[in-house]
């Protein structure tokens, strides 16, 4: 299974989401690392991932290529993260046949309703328990 990881800014929740999926998941997992720019690409690639690239064509180039994407709920808004993610990216990503995982974190003037307001490390940890049972066949 390959995995797209997509962040933005300083890459911090990107990071956080790499370090916990290659503790979890099989080794043989293969994890790229999206960047809307180069520092959230370098620190996705520092926590683990097999190869990273950043910018609006890695973006939309990569999305037809994955079985996941994961991220924030901003990697779907454009003009999210300060302006970083481009209508091409969020095109790119939302038109994707890649199942989407994503975190309904609220920092892009998007609020999703019935979504909780937990930390984000728990967050991840739904996140990457639900992309385990994708893994073992659970749709």
């Amino acid at each position: 299974m390959k995995i797209a990881v997509i962040d933005g800014q300083g890459g911090g929740i990107g990071k956080h989401i790499t370090e916990t999926l290659r503790k979890r998941l099989p080794e043989n997992t293969e994890i790229i690392g999206l960047g809307t720019n180069t520092v959230a690409m370098a620190n996705i690639m520092k926590a683990g991932a097999n190869e990273a690239a950043a910018g609006e064509n890695a973006i939309a180039f990569m999305a037809k290529r994955v079985d996941l994407i994961v991220g924030s709920v901003a990697i779907l808004v454009a003009g999210s993260m300060c302006g970083e993610v481009s209508a091409a990216m969020a095109a790119a990503i939302g038109e994707s046949p890649a199942r989407k995982i994503l975190l309904p974190i609220n920092r892009c003037n998007t609020e999703i309703i019935g979504a909780g307001r937990e930390p984000v490390p728990h967050q991840i940890e739904k996140l990457v328990e639900r992309i385990g049972q994708i893994l073992a066949g659970d749709s």
